[in-house]
């Protein structure tokens, strides 16, 4: 169940001209690992054609996002958004273009991304918060903290490998907020827990939004993205086919 849009006010954030995120005519491609039939095979090479092994996830994507901005990535499955973010991210890498970032970057891209599953939550907030650019002082001031907005502290002393994936995200989320990021990337907002944790997520984002940091965020939630984006980008078939007003780009998509 997702939060009462009511309970999530417009956008307050105040972009500005400072570039934060970079793509440059970027794309990527990913191999098919098919299994063919004989028939098949047959069949493409009496029609001469040849059996497609690559899919063009990202086509020439050029893209800036301004500091201060909240961008929404949407689009139907197979579209390239989630592709994109995690090129952003670095977890992926583009064939052709490239992707130039400004600040500290982190985010929720991945469940237990950045986990290691036989080490408990208490020793994956250090060894995250240090992949994210923490100090360990850093990460001992706010480790209380942390793990109180995770309300997970009963298990921070389990072995990871034991969370349920809705704990695995608490986790993750929490500690990618408190690192206090420049740029803040994230796909579902609205997959994290429950309906009253899912509202304190958003309320932390707006925290974020009013310090003034970067976002990139991908949601099926057209409503909820329309309320907490300055823009929004539609995606087909690894391309940007609109950029721009939120209510626009969710006509846009639905008109498709």
């Amino acid at each position: 169940m997702s939060p009462n849009l009511k309970d999530v006010p417009e956008s307050a954030a105040v972009p500005t001209d400072r570039e934060m995120v970079r793509i440059q005519h970027v794309s990527k491609q990913f191999s098919l690992r098919h299994d063919h039939s004989l028939k098949e095979l047959v069949f493409s090479a009496l029609q001469k054609k040849k059996l497609a092994d690559t899919f063009l996830a990202l086509d020439d994507v050029d893209l800036t996002v301004h500091a201060g901005e909240t961008v929404g990535l949407i689009g139907f499955n197979g579209s390239g958004k989630s592709t994109l973010l995690k090129t952003i991210s670095g977890v992926l890498f583009p064939d052709h273009g490239r992707v130039l970032l400004r600040g500290r970057v982190a985010g929720l891209i991945e469940v237990g991304a950045g986990f290691h599953p036989d080490l408990s939550g208490r020793e994956n907030v250090y060894l995250n918060g240090a992949i994210l650019g923490m100090t360990r002082e850093q990460i001992d001031a706010k480790f209380d903290e942390i793990v109180a907005f995770s309300e997970i502290e009963e298990f921070i002393d389990t072995d990871v490998k034991y969370y349920s994936s809705g704990m695995f995200l608490r986790l993750a989320f929490s500690v990618a907020v408190h690192t206090e990021p420049d740029i803040f990337l994230v796909d579902e907002i609205l997959s994290v827990g429950d309906e009253p944790f899912q509202r304190k997520c958003l309320e932390r984002i707006r925290e974020l939004q009013a310090a003034g940091r970067t976002m990139v965020v991908v949601s099926h939630e057209l409503e909820m993205l329309q309320k907490l984006c300055t823009r929004i980008v539609v995606m087909r078939s690894g391309k940007v086919v609109f950029d721009g007003d939120p209510r626009e780009a969710v006509a846009t998509l639905r008109a498709s």
